[in-house]
């Protein structure tokens, strides 16, 4: 009698084929930043400087009234369109108190300077979760935001941001052609902890499971300062910031940077950010063959990952500040 059976053998085979094939497909789905499409630029700038300013009241309303005071929007302003306008961006957990000193130098300097709080941020409540809300949908539409405004706050206009604000300012230069200078600082695109090949990863991971809080000094916890920045970090929200920095990632191997020129700015010294991705993402800016330049503060100098606030301990702002204003240029 004719036996249909197939030998054990041939299906063992077709058994080990398609526990490999999900394998891939799962390791392929958990390696693969997911869900980066739909990062877009959709630009609306002004041009008239009373517009910029009705803009600044509008964003200004919608503010939250639990806000710290010292964490509202900041306009440093000369009264008219200057030639050079100045967006300031703060990191992530931080607020616009953050920049306030370097953006009174650059104000003094004949610059109106612009300094919005990132969406989530600067509440009087340091121990809030709404951070953990951050979307990088909010980080574009910020971005965008912010240098339409500058569009009417000056002839020219310089976006300058830090670690999330980093990579806030990276997808700006990238998506927006009416950044004359993008002055980008140890931006947030991986961190130290992570292997660089499993950032897409840990990105996909923490997107998905329970939100966790840490504290930024376990030793200080919520007592830790500077008053006005929340002293803890969610674990969804800097997914989120990895989030908007692979769509960076991928817009580079389709277009050159749109900023017309752009300034990397690392810290030898930094202990919680990536160098490593970031120097890639250099290296792949500069195949477009593009106005980059960058610029390194020593080791030596012992400079936090935050080299912006004054009011970090060890701060070298009497380095830091004449250097960015440099690397700003004229």
């Amino acid at each position: 009698m004719f036996d249909n059976k197939e030998p054990w053998n041939i299906r063992q085979m077709w058994i080990i084929v398609f526990v490999t094939g999900m394998l891939l497909a799962v390791v392929v789905f958990i390696l693969m930043p997911r869900s980066i499409s739909n990062l877009s630029s959709r630009p609306n700038p002004e041009q008239r400087y009373e517009d910029a300013v009705r803009r600044v009241d509008m964003f200004r309303g919608q503010e939250p009234q639990a806000m710290n005071p010292f964490c509202r929007l900041q306009l440093m302003t000369h009264d008219r369109k200057t030639d050079r306008a100045v967006i300031l961006v703060h990191g992530y957990t931080s607020c616009p108190q953050q920049f306030h000193e370097l953006g009174e130098r650059l104000h003094a300097s004949g610059c109106n300077v612009l300094i919005a709080p990132l969406p989530h941020h600067g509440l009087a409540d340091r121990m809030t979760e709404k951070h953990s809300l951050l979307r990088a949908e909010e980080l574009a539409v910020y971005a965008d935001t912010v240098v339409d405004i500058a569009q009417g706050l000056g002839k020219e206009v310089v976006m300058m941001g830090i670690s999330a604000g980093g990579v806030t300012t990276a997808w700006a230069a990238q998506q927006r052609d009416d950044i004359d200078v993008a002055v980008i600082i140890s931006p947030a695109f991986g961190f130290r902890e992570i292997p660089t090949p499993l950032t897409a990863a840990v990105m996909n991971i923490f997107s998905v499971l329970p939100d966790k809080f840490t504290w930024w000094n376990p030793v200080h916890k919520a007592e830790a300062p500077p008053f006005y920045a929340y002293p803890r970090y969610s674990r969804r929200a800097l997914a989120q910031i990895l989030r908007l920095g692979f769509a960076v990632q991928r817009d580079i191997g389709r277009n050159p940077p749109a900023a017309k020129k752009v300034v990397m700015v690392f810290n030898a010294n930094d202990d919680q950010i990536n160098n490593e991705l970031t120097q890639d993402i250099v290296e792949r800016w500069q195949s477009h063959n593009i106005d980059l330049i960058t610029y390194e503060f020593d080791a030596s100098l012992k400079l936090s990952h935050d080299l912006i606030d004054p009011s970090h301990p060890g701060q070298r702002i009497d380095i830091v500040y004449p250097k960015l204003v440099e690397l700003i240029g004229r």
